[in-house]
């Protein structure tokens, strides 16, 4: 199922976050009494979500955070996405930097991928892909998602659970990701696009059905929702 949303202000689009987020933590820590396996983007998502996810009434200890993709720099370095959560989000949400699960950047891409898979294994099965309970997707103006973009060579290899980019369009040119089948594996993908510079890409992938990283996500036996404000979804018709 998919669902598309335009909220008519910021505080309606980070109430429909909250809301969803919450939904998804409270469905994955009441089964079982297990953890929230939470994927989250880097980019203007950290500050949305550090602006809506502290009134959440959740058990926050159940809390892991894992990257959608990131960035292979130094976790200090401006471009490293734990480094944003850290500035950002960790201190104004009752989190610890020990829920997030980290990339080496001492590693190179490749080996930082593969070492990923590593310590994602220790919270999934290893013998099926993994089931994340809620990922936040950013959509980029080409169409990318994550850090696969147009032409990524393992866009859809089932064998990888996360792949890595050594000569990134968009810089800095080494990153890993998390690959298509492992997100459309997830119980709830959300994508999250603000702003009139996406409103093109917004048309193109959920009018237009283009070929695109970002029109490929299609949860197999999940949800899949789309947070637009009014200036991203400019270019949609008959979207209700």
């Amino acid at each position: 199922m998919t669902e598309v949303v335009v909220a008519t202000d910021e505080e309606q689009l980070l109430s429909r976050i909250s809301n969803l987020v919450a939904r998804a933590a409270d469905d994955a820590i009441s089964r079982d009494d297990r953890i929230f396996r939470f994927g989250v983007s880097g980019g203007s998502m950290v500050e949305l979500l550090a602006k809506c996810l502290p009134n959440i009434a959740t058990d926050w200890s159940k809390w892991r955070f894992f990257f959608c993709d990131e960035r292979v720099v130094p976790l200090e370095d401006p471009e490293s996405n734990f480094g944003l959560y850290k500035t950002n989000f960790i201190g104004k949400v009752p989190v610890t930097e020990e829920q997030f699960i980290k990339v080496d950047p001492e590693l190179n891409a490749e080996n930082a991928a593969k070492d990923y898979i590593k310590k994602m294994a220790f919270f999934f099965p290893p013998d099926r892909l993994p089931r994340f309970d809620c990922l936040l997707l950013g959509l980029g103006q080409d169409g990318h998602t994550c850090s696969l973009f147009p032409g990524h060579r393992t866009l859809d290899d089932e064998n990888m659970w996360v792949t890595w980019e050594l000569n990134s369009p968009k810089p800095p040119s080494s990153r890993i990701s998390l690959t298509m089948p492992v997100i459309n594996n997830a119980r709830m993908c959300v994508f999250i696009a603000t702003g009139a510079g996406k409103a093109e890409i917004v048309e193109k992938v959920l009018r237009d059905k283009k070929d695109l990283p970002a029109t490929r996500v299609e949860p197999v036996d999940g949800t899949l929702f789309w947070l637009l404000d009014q200036e991203a979804a400019s270019r949609l018709h008959n979207t209700e």
